[in-house]
């Protein structure tokens, strides 16, 4: 069959096409940006077409022979009114899919039993009515907590559990959840596709446990064998709550707010028979955790909810910032001599970030990173996906990668804290006169006289910085 995925990028998309693509389905992946997707994604039964569902004028449509329809995206970490972005993109997804010979689409969305909504689950349900309203059958799974390596709620566990041996948290923590691992969500989008007996039908998928998140959390303490204790006020107010998870966390501050007015609310499925008729094991939450882990540990997260660029600060243009300027710009450029092999030096550069760190005054990195914090931003948190692999896209602590090409020797990226300005960052190796260089260039686009003042400010450190930075990436060995 020929199948249309839209949200592709996303944390569940990426997880599906290789299901897909192993059951021997042709797949139409809708990007919004092709580049950055083709890079990571090369298969002779996957095609890649660019689609803009939140740009009313955009030209673009889908093929016609399509045969079933994956809508999977989702806006919830967005900065604006990420309601109305739903409901402007999922009319844009059913009008570009009326005039196709699509049989099925199928809709991944929260669970909504509860007469009072979050505004993030009243937006999944009106997403919901919107497609129902087409011509074609909807198949709509409605999950709880996704449990799986690089998912929303995993990593969020995962940094509470880990950082903090004694957690004072609010009251919202007592409430009740259907955790699901991931490889089961990915077995029910797989499962239910083609299958009439499913069209214009609803399903609550949901692990074998309910819990509540402060049982999520000690259990994922015991897996990763650290003694935990949790103690619950209940004067804590969802400001407060959203502040906590946003500062203990790598999650961005309009997502901690969305997810604490949702977390307020039970999230229980309604009994079906859905598993067991399409042969399902539901895995239980404990194993779905050691799991997520097995692929940590092999470098082998597939896709992290960190990548999404709804969960950054970067413009949807982002692509415009691949030319560097330099009309305007301060810029502080390295260059030092390889002696030996380039391999051991671009093995540097594309282990920079994440645990690896920036290979000199990391403790500077690292204050930088919480007063990015303090002031809005993303911080150094987020980390990076894979600890040796990176692409176009991707986030690395408070950068995006713009450009990572091998054959280049390149590797570009655009910063995403908060700047009075525009900065860059950029590694090359070079070769001039039959010998080869490191050339790492920093660049700061200032905006107004407050970025010229910053870039002033911080030249001292700068000097230092990327002084020590260049001359280890250069060495064979960093550390």
């Amino acid at each position: 069959m020929r199948i249309l995925i839209t949200g592709a990028n996303g944390y569940i998309g990426q997880r599906l096409i290789p299901t897909l693509l192993e059951a021997g389905h042709e797949l139409v992946c809708s990007v919004r940006n092709r580049r950055r997707f083709e890079e990571e994604h090369q298969h002779p039964q996957l095609s890649v077409i660019e689609v803009d569902l939140l740009e009313e004028s955009s030209p673009s449509c889908f093929p016609e022979n399509i045969d079933i329809a994956y809508y999977l995206v989702h806006s919830m970490s967005a900065d604006n009114d990420f309601s109305g972005m739903e409901t402007r993109s999922a009319e844009k997804f059913l009008h570009l899919l009326e005039p196709t010979n699509c049989q099925q689409v199928i809709y991944l969305s929260g669970i909504v039993n509860e007469k009072q909504l979050s505004r993030h689950l009243s937006s999944r349900l009106a997403v919901e009515k919107i497609l129902r309203g087409g011509r074609i059958p909807v198949t709509t799974l409605r999950a709880g907590i996704i449990v799986g390596s690089g998912s929303a709620s995993f990593e969020i566990i995962r940094d509470l559990v880990e950082k903090l041996p004694v957690m004072v948290t609010p009251k919202w923590l007592n409430t009740s959840c259907q955790p699901i691992a991931i490889r089961n969500v990915i077995q029910f989008l797989a499962g239910v596709m083609n299958r009439p007996e499913f069209y214009n039908r609803d399903f609550d998928i949901g692990g074998p446990e309910i819990l509540s998140y402060r049982e999520m959390l000690l259990k994922f303490a015991e897996v990763r064998s650290l003694k935990r204790w949790i103690y619950t006020l209940p004067v804590m107010t969802p400001r407060l709550s959203s502040y906590w998870l946003y500062f203990i966390t790598s999650t961005s501050y309009p997502l901690a707010v969305n997810l604490v007015d949702s977390m307020k609310i039970p999230v229980i499925c309604r009994p079906n028979d859905l598993a067991s008729v399409l042969g399902i094991t539901l895995l239980p939450y404990q194993e779905s955790v050691s799991l997520a882990f097995q692929k940590i540990e092999q470098n082998l997260v597939l896709s992290s909810w960190k990548d999404a660029f709804v969960a950054s600060s970067t413009p949807t243009d982002w692509m415009n910032r691949i030319e560097v300027p330099s009309f305007g710009c301060f810029i502080d450029q390295k260059v030092k001599e390889i002696k030996g092999e380039t391999e051991p030096v671009m093995n540097n550069i594309w282990q920079i970030g994440g645990q690896q760190g920036w290979y000199y005054g990391n403790w500077l990195w690292r204050t930088r990173g919480i007063m990015d914090k303090m002031a809005g931003g993303v911080g150094l948190r987020r980390g990076r996906t894979n600890k040796f692999e990176i692409h176009s896209g991707d986030a690395l602590d408070f950068w995006r990668v713009l450009i990572a090409d091998k054959k280049e020797k390149r590797l570009l990226l655009y910063a995403e804290m908060k700047l009075p300005g525009e900065a860059w960052l950029e590694f090359r190796v070079i070769n001039k006169d039959n010998k080869n260089y490191l050339q790492q260039t920093a660049t700061f686009r200032p905006r107004g006289l407050g970025g010229r003042l910053y870039w002033y400010a911080m030249l001292p450190f700068h000097y230092f910085i990327f002084q020590g930075m260049a001359n280890r990436i250069a060495k064979k060995t960093a550390w």
